[in-house]
């Protein structure tokens, strides 16, 4: 589906809607395809208040919802191997139940569950996205 940024909010809305019980979620697209602005626009809809960014330097953010629920952002960029994913705990974060929100997730493609969903965010043009969802 094509969306423009001000759709945000309700194509927000469809990736949970797809996403149903998948914890794992994998934003794909090139640097600059809007990963990280869907995923803020994602936990806004799942009731996550204040700052959300990308943890680039974090490796991961942890945000509560208003339902006192826990939602983990990573963005494995950095990442040099996957040892350093191991090193700081990664398999518990996805142990953990908690839906995790996973940018450059190729960096930890071993470690993965075999169970994740799929955000494929493609440009378009310079206003507009693709945006395919598919499951593992």
């Amino acid at each position: 589906m094509i969306y423009k940024i001000e759709d945000l909010s309700s194509i927000a809305a469809q990736v949970i809607a797809a996403a149903k019980d998948y914890r794992i979620w994998i934003f794909e697209g090139e640097m600059g395809a809007g990963k990280t602005t869907l995923i803020r626009e994602v936990c806004k809809a799942l009731g996550v208040e204040g700052h959300i960014q990308s943890p680039t330097f974090s490796i991961v953010n942890e945000y509560q919802t208003n339902d006192s629920e826990t939602i983990f952002h990573f963005d494995f960029y950095r990442l040099k191997n996957e040892t350093e994913a191991l090193d700081f705990g990664v398999e518990e974060y996805f142990d953990s139940g908690n839906i995790c929100l996973l940018e450059w997730a190729e960096k930890v493609e071993s470690l993965l569950p075999e169970k994740c969903f799929n955000i494929k965010i493609t440009l378009t043009d310079s206003s507009a996205r693709n945006l395919e969802f598919s499951t593992t």
